[in-house]
């Protein structure tokens, strides 16, 4: 991916759109950040295979209707204000359709509807950063505007709950992936009501993470359930790197996932949001629960080794780096706590 100079122009143009967007002094720079960065992605989705480009149509069809509605709430935005006799205050509808456009564009319940058949398309390394760079910017835009109120509420119990539920009997790992990246969004999107320091901690460990778990799924070449069974590994250290990751981004203590868990609840019961903080730790051990469906029988049953299976041992310094830091990371929380 990174060999080419047209991608690598691509990127540069990815990465600065998001910057824009992120420190634009008006909507309508924030506007064009967004639109910078989808152009830059559509051609990086682009492969050989007839899936990669279905996948960037939808993307982009989903991100431009986003885009519509964002640049029409600017527009309604502006004539508000300077309307004689009105109040300072924008009404309601604004603000819903404000937050609709960003949704979709971060994939969000009840907008996630195009998420898992986009990554269910792309590599690894794509996928990479559609769960990850590809949502800074909408976040950060949504920290400015977001407010307390039962859409906001009713957008992150839908988000935990679809991603938890999603989850369930699917054999392909991208599509776990992206319903595991719905339910972490609706944590990211309970930090924003908190503060900037939540979401951006929480955002930051959630990279980190995705980062470990996709490194091992791009070397080993994984793409369903059925081939970690087949993974040729006698002392099955492999096996235990990729569901370590799992567990550590499914938030179970005391993996370094746990970590940002612990402190967007510790602030939601801090605010009295016991009901939406409850919630959350629920639908949360859901995920955990087809997490340990899929890790106790590949991990405890030996295979033979056909020639069809998966027969490279990968001991690359990086995913073991990764894998162990996620295991021993959780003596790092002393140190982050007083932040908070």
């Amino acid at each position: 991916m990174f060999n080419s100079p047209s991608r690598n122009l691509f990127l540069s143009t990815l990465i600065l759109g998001t910057l824009i967007s992120v420190s634009s002094q008006s909507w309508f720079g924030a506007w064009v950040g967004l639109e910078v960065n989808l152009l830059s992605f559509i051609p990086l989705m682009t492969d050989k295979n007839m899936l990669s480009s279905e996948a960037a149509l939808k993307y982009f069809l989903t991100q431009a209707l986003a885009s519509i509605f964002l640049f029409t709430t600017i527009l309604l935005y502006t004539v508000y204000l300077k309307v004689p006799l009105q109040p300072t205050v924008l009404p309601i509808s604004i603000h819903t359709l404000f937050w609709s456009a960003l949704l979709i564009k971060l994939g969000a319940a009840p907008f996630h509807f195009w998420l898992p058949g986009v990554m269910e398309g792309l590599t690894w390394i794509n996928n990479m950063l559609l769960m990850t760079w590809q949502k800074l910017g909408p976040l950060s835009l949504l920290s400015y505007a977001m407010s307390d109120g039962m859409f906001p509420h009713g957008v992150i119990i839908l988000s935990t709950f679809v991603g938890a539920v999603g989850g369930f009997n699917q054999t392909s790992l991208r599509k776990i992936m992206a319903y595991s990246s719905i339910n972490h969004l609706g944590w990211m999107l309970a930090g924003v009501l908190l503060s900037n320091l939540y979401w951006v901690t929480y955002f930051g460990f959630y990279c980190f993470l995705s980062f470990s778990i996709l490194v091992s799924f791009h070397h080993l070449q994984l793409s369903h359930l059925k081939q970690i069974f087949l993974i040729s590994d006698p002392n099955n250290f492999n096996k235990i790197f990729v569901f370590s990751n799992f567990l550590s981004l499914g938030g179970l203590p005391p993996f370094i996932g746990f970590i940002p868990k612990w402190l967007v609840l510790q602030g939601l019961t801090s605010q009295g949001n016991f009901l939406l903080g409850g919630t959350l730790v629920v639908l949360t051990l859901v995920v955990l629960f087809y997490y340990l469906r899929t890790f106790f029988p590949a991990a405890l049953v030996t295979t033979s080794s056909h020639k069809w299976g998966i027969t490279q041992i990968y001991w690359a310094p990086l995913n073991v780096g990764l894998t162990s830091l996620s295991l021993l990371g959780f003596p790092l929380f002393p140190l982050l706590y007083p932040l908070f």
